[in-house]
């Protein structure tokens, strides 16, 4: 005998206004989102699949003829669902537990009083499964790519396995709980930890590179104070194609570092000297930047093909100049000409590994850059590698932590199905993980300056590198975007806020890598 089939709600009607409305609105949230916590591609509104999940679960009112046999008793009770779900779907609802539970008791009426299992062979960013278990849903998702696997798991396992937990750290540092009630909730106990541990990792690299990323002088008709550098701008340089110049010339865009309404323009100046056939560089405000462009020297004017570029490059011949220092001063930025910086020493490590040959996307081997370390300046590289190699000096002490705060000595890893000290430390590793990925995808030569919001960005500006022309250096040691500070703050944002459901009794999950058949 046939089980009738009872229509979902998404079979027959959905208020796709307001679900589309909502979906643009989350497209705009930056802070707290949890697509933050790590780069994924094609990512879909949090919102839209609460709605899809929801109403693929929850049945019209058509398909229960017995409660609602008229076609106005059945619009009556679609308008009502309707309602749920355009309440669910607004951001600021995402952790309101009245309209949770009532969204809850929805699919329970539906699917027998039950919740079922959501399977996602495709996790992606971790979209679905978030929504799923915000909905109370046990969920199996995996993926054939590694990095969306750990996406998805550091989204819904390693939050749902110490949830509710105090900070390890709790004992040994000041804060402020009256904003907790006296409690932690959800992931804030791991997020404090999270960010505690950042900071550990951040002296410490101080200690190390320090010296590296000195101060700068403002001038004396501001202040004469030394200011903290938040980047150091550069410009690619190449010999011009013109012979009656011997020198290097940039290949600027536009030189223009700060566009900002109600702000004077700021603009980089080549300065050119014909005598010494040199070129430095002068900050200007205000007026009327030059006309650069990558495709004419700036000195005599003559055309510079990229086919003369690309050959260039290959011959390793593609250099960089200083155009401007940026740095922090009182509430803003203050733009400064460029000075010497420290001798940066040959990294005892390099990442000297090929980039793909042929990628979709990938289009700087023609100017010469065939390996992954061709994409950092050495700064970088000694910065990057250093953030990372403390990740493993980090591990013993969050243990020690762990297990001075109660946690079990169990030496079971989170994979295996520990909740102890060394489960939470693999937690907190791979969270500083993705801070060390975030930090090198905006700590590199393809991160450009944008001049409209004062801060460098990250080379995956799309789901591609490209070659740039000029690019910011950021400084780890700022409290500015591309700081090691700021994007550990970034992190835990992005599964310690509001947005991360805060349900301690959601469906069991499992994320696991899938093998190619």
């Amino acid at each position: 005998m046939n089980t009738p089939y009872n229509p979902k709600l998404i079979e027959v009607a959905l208020p796709l206004d307001v679900i589309s409305k909502e979906s643009v609105r989350e497209r705009l949230i930056r802070l707290g989102h949890p697509s933050n916590l790590h780069t994924w591609w094609a990512r879909r509104p949090l919102v839209a699949a609460r709605a899809v999940l929801w109403a693929s679960l929850v049945d019209d009112p058509s398909a229960h003829p017995e409660l609602f046999p008229t076609e106005e008793s059945q619009a009556e009770e679609r308008s009502r669902l309707f309602s749920i779900l355009e309440r669910l779907v607004v951001w600021e609802n995402s952790n309101d537990q009245r309209i949770i539970e009532e969204a809850i008791t929805e699919i329970k009426k539906s699917c027998g009083n039950d919740l079922p299992t959501v399977v996602d062979p495709f996790c992606g960013g971790g979209t679905i499964p978030l929504e799923a278990k915000r909905l109370g849903l046990s969920i199996i998702g995996g993926d054939l790519n590694p990095v969306p696997v750990l996406i998805t798991k550091a989204l819904t396992e390693i939050p749902n396995r110490f949830t509710g937990l105090p900070p390890v750290t709790s004992q040994n540092t000041k804060f402020d709980m009256d904003h907790l009630d006296g409690t932690w909730r959800g992931a804030q106990g791991l997020a404090f930890d999270v960010r505690f541990f950042g900071q550990w990792i951040e002296e410490r690299a101080k200690q190390k590179i320090g010296h590296l990323y000195p101060t700068v002088e403002i001038p004396i008709d501001k202040s004469g104070d030394d200011a903290t550098v938040i980047a150091w701008l550069w410009a690619r340089t190449v010999q011009s194609p013109d012979p009656s110049w011997k020198g290097y010339v940039p290949l600027f865009k536009s030189g223009v570092l700060r566009k900002k309404r109600g702000k004077p323009l700021i603009w980089a100046e080549p300065i050119i000297d014909r005598l010494t056939q040199t070129i430095t560089y002068r900050i200007r405000e205000g007026g009327d930047p030059n006309q650069l462009t990558v495709r004419r020297c700036v000195a005599t004017g003559a055309p510079i093909e990229f086919k003369y570029l690309r050959e260039q490059g290959q011959k390793g011949l593609i250099k960089e100049a200083m155009i401007g220092i940026v740095a922090k001063y009182g509430k803003g930025r203050i733009y400064l000409n460029s000075k010497d910086i420290p001798d940066i020493p040959e990294p005892v490590w390099k990442p000297d590994f090929p980039l793909p040959s042929k990628t979709l996307g990938f289009r700087v081997q023609g100017y010469g850059m065939q390996n992954w370390s061709d994409l950092f300046t050495n700064r970088q590289i000694v910065a990057v590698s250093t953030f990372s190699n403390l990740l493993s000096e980090l591990r013993p002490v969050v243990e020690k932590y762990a297990i001075e705060a109660g946690l079990d000595n169990d030496n079971v890893s989170f994979r295996d199905g520990g909740s102890g000290a060394t489960a939470y430390a693999d937690a907190i590793i791979t969270y500083l993980s993705f801070v060390v990925d975030k930090f090198a995808s905006i700590n590199n030569s393809l991160s450009i300056w944008e001049p409209d919001v004062e801060c460098p960005r990250s080379l995956f500006g799309r789901s591609a590198l490209q070659m740039v022309w000029d690019f910011a250096e950021a400084n780890p040691f700022s409290s500015s975007s591309g700081s090691w500070k700021v994007v550990v703050d970034g992190i835990i944002r992005a599964f310690g806020s509001k947005a991360w459901p805060l349900r301690s009794f959601c469906g069991s999950t499992t994320i696991q890598q899938r093998e190619s058949v």
